[in-house]
């Protein structure tokens, strides 16, 4: 990637609402050739999707729980069992297969700790091979960053 396409995805992950005219001003760029720029980073996948962030809290979904679950095996059927279900599960925010004492962790989001429980119950215990689970809930949220670090060539 070379710098305009720095400053391209840098000036989206800023505001992703642009326009072709504002971005192609922002970037030193006229318009065509911007847009050739931003589907190109669409087609290589860089750019994967353009989203709203929504505030958790004013839409009543308060709770955040870090789970680590182990499995009782690591085999390559346990874990896409795994990960196969906790797609289904829309509290489930991130999911990552992990090195140490846990194989996963995922970031649950709930209303309250009643839904937590349920949740619990109802899907994460009944996942086959799951042989622990350890639930942390976030206090309060110190840190919470959209953009990714970008470094451009020219830094």
């Amino acid at each position: 990637m070379d710098y305009i396409e720095y400053k391209i995805l840098t000036a989206l992950q800023n505001n992703a609402r642009l326009s072709n005219l504002e971005l192609a001003k922002e970037v030193g760029l006229t318009p065509s050739p911007c847009l050739r720029r931003v589907r190109s980073l669409e087609e290589k996948g860089i750019i994967s999707a353009y989203s709203a962030l929504i505030n958790q809290n004013k839409v009543g979904l308060s709770v955040n729980v870090f789970v680590q679950v182990s499995l009782e095996r690591q085999t390559e059927d346990h874990l896409e069992i795994f990960e196969e279900r906790i797609k289904e599960y829309n509290e489930v925010m991130e999911a990552y297969l992990m090195t140490g004492e846990a194989d996963y962790l995922l970031r649950i989001v709930v209303k309250d700790l009643e839904k937590y429980e349920l949740f619990l119950k109802e899907n994460l215990t009944r996942i086959p091979g799951v042989s622990s689970i350890r639930s942390y809930f976030s206090l309060k949220q110190v840190v919470k960053k959209y953009s990714l670090p970008l470094h451009n060539p020219r830094n």
